[in-house]
């Protein structure tokens, strides 16, 4: 009958069906990451993990109070809000960045909320760029940029920080040879991940006056970790600077200052060509963020602004706390004879490796995610395997033609609980101290 005859047509044309592969696009996406490859390391050698970078404690009191508020709170608090950002939260961001920005910011068309700062990151990329335009990058690069770009269409070229005796410093003449006509976006971390390093203002000033000299181009900052940045040294808002906030989008979220990277909430700030631009590509895509964390948030900036635990704030009760702990890890590294590189910002160590012998063996692992072994891939397989502490080998982070520069560098994360900060030293000192 017609139902055996239908039953006929559906399976021929399951039968028919060839599958093509996905966009081009993603090409490439398919391989594992090194993100892929470590965590379940780490969790099958029983390993600690100081890989990625997430904190292991829960958040502060009063923040996840603000999510209980917010949820038992208005019925609206659960539904749909603001495609471009919850006004509540919007008005917060306001009130909280505008002294550092220089300026009193436009809460309804200077600043967008998204799904996390990698949100940000890519309706910045999506929405600024098209198809065959140049981002740049300033290696060791966070492996997600040059991701989203490809997403977008565009190429991606890169310049090196370099370490010497100064630290990680940035060749500006290098950088200026770089920039091209298709040149679209300059991509700025600071402060740095993986490196530590927060750039001063001379250096801002420097690149400044290298990006004012193309009209066409901007520049995406990416501030997620501004509230982690150690005594000595100075964050500089690079919009703040003269001529900058035209073409600048500043990028940042909520995850790791509350220690709540899964609640994804992230914002971008800018002007309102650029920020209306990227709230283009939120509203045909997800829409809105959820409302009830965009209002935790929300409140939670507010309270973080009080006195904390003995501190006149909350955010510096935090720069304190994970100052302590970086000194724990560079006195345990050091002690280990690891040569760490003391971080200026943000919760990650690198560390200089060319002390410590690595047997051949480790070099001669075959892995997915790192088909040609690098040193620093195979240190960090050993640390993971039999040291029983996880890192990340930088080369990650970098083009094929730059991955030299990580050759003797792991990556550690200490935003981490104290204990198992002191049980990761006390295992690397055990495996490297006198050895």
């Amino acid at each position: 009958g017609i139902n055996a005859e239908y039953g006929e047509r559906l399976g021929s044309m399951a039968d028919s069906f060839e599958w093509t592969g996905p966009a081009e696009r993603l090409s490439g996406f398919e391989a594992p990451t090194v993100w892929h490859e470590f965590s379940p390391l780490a969790s099958q050698h029983g390993a600690i993990n100081l890989g990625q970078g997430f904190p292991d404690w829960s958040p502060p009191d009063f923040v996840s109070e603000a999510m209980v508020t917010a949820v038992q709170g208005h019925a609206m608090n659960n539904q749909y809000t603001r495609s471009a950002g919850h006004p509540v939260l919007c008005k917060a961001l306001a009130a909280h960045y505008g002294d550092s920005f220089g300026r009193e910011l436009n809460w309804e068309t200077e600043m967008v909320v998204t799904v996390g700062c990698t949100g940000a990151l890519y309706m910045a990329m999506v929405g600024l760029c098209n198809p065959n335009d140049q981002v740049l990058l300033i290696e060791p690069a966070f492996d997600l940029y040059a991701a989203q770009a490809q997403m977008a269409g565009a190429t991606v070229s890169t310049v090196p920080l370099r370490y010497g005796k100064d630290g990680f410093t940035l060749d500006m003449s290098e950088l200026g040879a770089a920039v091209s006509p298709s040149t679209k976006l300059l991509v700025l971390n600071n402060p740095h991940n993986p490196t530590g390093k927060v750039f001063s203002r001379t250096e801002l000033e420097q690149i400044a006056a290298l990006v004012a000299d193309h009209p066409h181009l901007m520049v995406l900052v990416d501030e997620v970790y501004d509230n982690m940045v150690y005594a000595g040294f100075e964050h500089v808002r690079f919009a703040s600077l003269p001529g900058m906030w035209e073409r600048t989008v500043t990028v940042s979220s909520a995850g790791k200052t509350f220690s709540v990277t899964g609640w994804k909430v992230g914002w971008a700030v800018g002007p309102c060509d650029l920020v209306r631009t990227m709230a283009t590509v939120g509203q045909w895509t997800h829409f809105s963020v959820p409302t009830v964390t965009q209002e935790a948030i929300a409140d939670a900036l507010r309270q973080a602004s009080q006195p904390y635990h003995e501190q006149p704030s909350y955010f510096s009760w935090l720069v304190d706390s994970y100052r302590t702990k970086r000194d724990t890890m560079m006195k345990a590294l050091k002690q280990a004879g690891l040569q760490p590189i003391c971080p200026q910002g943000g919760f990650y160590i690198l560390c200089d490796t060319s002390q410590i012998n690595l047997a051949d063996e480790w070099m001669a692992i075959k892995s997915d995610s790192c088909p040609i072994m690098t040193r620093d891939w195979a240190f960090c397989r050993f640390l993971t395997q039999h040291v029983k502490v996880a890192a990340i080998p930088p080369s990650a982070f970098y083009c094929p033609k730059n991955k030299h520069l990580a050759t003797n560098l792991v990556r550690f994360a200490f935003c981490k609980s104290d204990s198992a900060l002191q049980e990761a030293s006390d295992r690397l000192i055990s495996a490297f101290e006198n050895k």
